[in-house]
């Protein structure tokens, strides 16, 4: 993003000194709208100014007028803007949408150079003398790895080295085994819980206290007035401000988003039905398996429950796919996060007991599990699995344990790619493919140091 980004800002520069010489674009830039300076915005105004030029520079080349322009450019600058939440992110999204437009310019001919007669030398001719030209070779530099290096039981060994250790496990509120009870989970840094009236529970997205029947019904009918994103901190004059990356909402401003009824998260609760992965003889293939995996789920009235599991392997072909239909009643399908409707689960007919079995045969104990926070992935599959490679450990937050980094941040900053960027909701397939291709980068990167 630094690198393109510093090519924008050329680009800019030699946009004004066009301009300048020109007076028809410069009669044309007068009129160019401006971005409303906003205080404490997640995008500084200058970059939103400079990218808003440059997205009018190739919307002049193919629109019919200055105003219909005009107009594209600044729909297609608001779409990035809303789409980021933050600056690298907004860069990102910013740099896409340029190649984009700069697609929708037609093409123009070849440009002929009629006032000579030499014939064009390439580079590699100059450099290598006639045959470098038709010859191709393999620079094979020490450190870098080769695409036989990082499959199979090869990739499985290098992984080995990124598994979390059992303190790890329990720090990040992995399920463990009960050490008396089969079939139990037990989870190191649970909070107890404040009250022990089992009827009174506390609303997961707005910390609401409420009341439940035996059967886990609201007995009172009561809006969820809620933030749906998260609390970023965010540098302002003099210090720092707290938001919400929904509504830039301060911390403990009304909600923005209002739901039909309290829900609580209850997977922490519930630490029954657990089966746990165990050991196989060897494969033929020589190695375990490497697994990403990625859980979207949907809240019923005991709680958060699988709605669909995606397991994909280290070639990023998804080798099992399935809706999973809910063992309680569902009272928010939490579509903007899980991208899963109430359509997608009508005609489900696979249990969560049926997935466990399909899993339990896929996965030995020593298979190499990947994923974001993949603990919470496992409390929806309530599977106990040790041998984890979790992405929010291996790139840590800036300010340490607990706070974890978004997987849609991780894959803006290393692999230059966005992510969960449907109105739909999340695809389970797409994060359980960041994760895998997040390793494989840092497997090749860490290669480079050590050479």
């Amino acid at each position: 993003v630094v690198g393109t980004h510093k090519n924008v800002q050329r680009q800019e520069i030699q946009w004004r000194n066009e301009t300048y010489e020109n007076p028809k674009l410069r009669s044309v830039s007068l009129k160019r709208p401006v971005i409303p300076t906003e205080f404490g915005a997640k995008v500084p105004t200058n970059i939103r100014q400079r990218y808003l030029n440059l997205f009018i520079d190739e919307c002049l080349k193919f629109c019919s007028s200055s105003q219909e322009a005009f107009d594209k450019a600044l729909s297609e600058e608001k779409v990035a803007y809303e789409r980021s939440t933050s600056r690298n992110i907004y860069l990102n999204v910013a740099v896409n949408t340029l190649k984009k437009l700069r697609n929708l310019v037609p093409n123009s001919p070849p440009c002929v150079n009629k006032t000579s007669n030499r014939k064009m030398v390439s580079h590699e001719a100059v450099l290598g003398g006639k045959l470098a030209a038709k010859t191709s070779f393999t620079l094979n530099q020490s450190g870098n790895l080769r695409a036989e290096d990082l499959t199979g039981a090869s990739l499985y060994r290098r992984l080995k080295e990124y598994l979390l250790t059992e303190e790890q496990l329990k720090e990040n509120s992995y399920p463990m085994p009960h050490p008396e009870k089969a079939g139990r989970a037990v989870v190191f840094t649970v909070e107890e819980k404040k009250t022990t009236d089992s009827s009174c529970r506390v609303c997961c997205r707005c910390g609401t206290e409420y009341m439940v029947s035996a059967s886990g019904n609201c007995i009172r009918r009561e809006e969820c007035l809620h933030h749906w994103g998260r609390l970023r901190k965010q540098r302002v004059p003099g210090g720092w401000e707290t938001h919400y990356s929904c509504c830039s909402g301060a911390v403990g401003s009304p909600g923005c988003q209002v739901a039909k009824q309290h829900v609580q998260d209850g997977r922490k609760e519930h630490l029954e039905g657990f089966v746990k992965t165990f050991e196989k003889l060897p494969t033929t293939d020589g190695y375990p398996g490497i697994y990403a995996l990625d859980c979207e789920m949907c809240y019923t009235k005991q709680g958060l429950e699988l709605t669909r599991v995606t397991v994909i392997n280290s070639d990023l072909k998804v080798v099992y796919d399935t809706f999973v239909k809910p063992d309680n009643k569902v009272v928010d399908y939490n579509t903007r996060f899980s991208g899963v409707t109430e359509e997608d689960l009508e005609n489900a007919s696979i249990t969560l007991r049926d997935v466990q079995a399909v899993l339990l045969n896929m996965f030995s104990a020593d298979t190499i599990l990947i994923g974001h926070s993949l603990e919470s992935d496992l409390f929806a599959l309530k599977l106990i699995h040790g041998t984890v490679v979790d992405t929010a450990v291996v790139f840590p937050h800036r300010l340490g344990f607990p706070y974890k980094r978004a997987l849609r941040t991780l894959m803006a900053d290393y692999l230059k790619r966005i992510i969960q960027d449907n109105v739909e909701g999340h695809d389970s397939s797409e994060d359980a493919s960041a994760c895998m291709e997040l390793m494989i980068w840092k497997i090749k990167e860490d290669a480079k140091v050590k050479r």
